[in-house]
């Protein structure tokens, strides 16, 4: 593949827009010119560039109004610039007007090593790409990164400048591959599981729907045998992983964006509804509260300099209760009653840990 093609196809997807050139359509005016200024059959004057350009992304989005000259210039002196790729573009006198073409025909920017502004972004994509290692249907990542290291060159220090949460020795992250492909095609599964709460393992046969990443654990939910209710089972208590002869059941109705919408974490009670919960942060964590919310259905109640009230809207389950731990003294529980009884027992059970 040519370097400009690995280029555009990694920028399209994940580079972010910080110079002039990176536009809408961009790349595509690109080749188009490129294909104009080594055509040795036809002369190429201005408006015959821009009618190029425009047939070219009339195709990729025929509702496109196209650009104008002044685009088209712009386009141009980049691609002369060393930021581009230093085009060898003559400008031959034809009477009153000028047409364009590469004074070496065999030029072609397809053929050139990538310009700075692709390093730096291909450098930028990298980083992120190297995330996605070990990730299902990504796995094609491990052979393409250190292709693209050898070729340009682009190993430095940039691992150093941006990193995510991500624990690499979380056990069952090497059952994410089949189960991704499981849940693709409709396959159910005869899962070996051994839960926290029992000494031995069991077979289950397992329908699943949806792969879940929460706190730094996955978790796999479907319907198991024949319950209707979902259920989740997490990753790293799975034993070993079967394909089952039981016929799949599909569940099309189930919208996970709306599953999880009443809920903080991955734990949901079966006919349960949000309630509304009333708290109070220490203006030290009020800040912190504002501007990353415990939930979606958030709001302020009030603020003063003493502290901010807030409320939010959600079904309480353990990970609601041990986020709201996780703030210490930080953070109080003013609504309602029984959610702050429930909350008190268990710190007080906290404070027995300590004498």
């Amino acid at each position: 593949m040519h370097c400009f093609c690995i280029g555009f196809y990694i920028f399209k997807f994940l580079a972010q827009p910080n110079h002039m050139a990176i536009t809408k359509n961009a790349f595509i005016r690109y080749q188009a010119l490129d294909k104009c200024f080594r055509n040795p059959g036809r002369r190429f004057y201005i408006d015959d560039l821009l009618e190029s350009c425009n047939e070219a992304i009339a195709e990729l989005d025929p509702n496109s109004s196209g650009i104008k000259r002044r685009q088209l210039y712009d386009d141009i002196t980049f691609m002369e610039s060393s930021q581009g790729w230093s085009i060898p573009l003559e400008r031959i006198k034809d009477g009153r007007k000028k047409y364009f073409r590469y004074d070496d025909l065999s030029f072609s920017i397809n053929n050139q090593p990538i310009n700075d502004l692709e390093a730096e972004q291909l450098k930028s994509a990298m980083m992120v790409l190297r995330r996605f290692k070990g990730m299902p249907q990504f796995e094609w990542i491990n052979e393409l990164l250190p292709k693209l290291d050898d070729t340009f060159k682009l190993s430095n220090h940039s691992d150093n400048i941006i990193s995510f949460d991500r624990n690499e020795f979380l056990k069952g992250t090497e059952h994410l591959s089949p189960l991704f492909n499981a849940i693709l095609y409709k396959q159910s599964l005869a899962i070996k599981y051994q839960s926290f709460k029992s000494d031995t393992e069991r077979i289950i046969v397992f329908h699943p729907y949806h792969l879940k990443n929460y706190n730094n654990r996955w978790f796999l939910f479907g319907k198991s045998g024949n319950y209707n209710n979902l259920t989740n089972l997490a990753l790293d208590r799975i034993n070993e992983i079967q394909n089952s002869n039981v016929a799949y059941v599909d569940d099309k109705a189930l919208d996970f964006d709306e599953y999880f919408e009443d809920i903080i974490g991955v734990s949901k009670e079966v006919n349960k509804n949000p309630i509304k919960i009333e708290l109070r942060a220490t203006k030290q964590l009020a800040p912190y509260i504002k501007t990353k919310p415990l939930h979606g259905t958030q709001k302020t109640i009030s603020e003063t300099s003493d502290g901010y009230s807030f409320s939010i809207e959600v079904i309480p389950n353990y990970e609601l209760e041990q986020l709201l731990l996780s703030f210490g003294e930080a953070i109080t529980i003013k609504a309602p009653t029984d959610f702050k009884r429930k909350m008190k027992q268990r710190i007080q059970k906290l404070l027995e840990n300590f004498d």
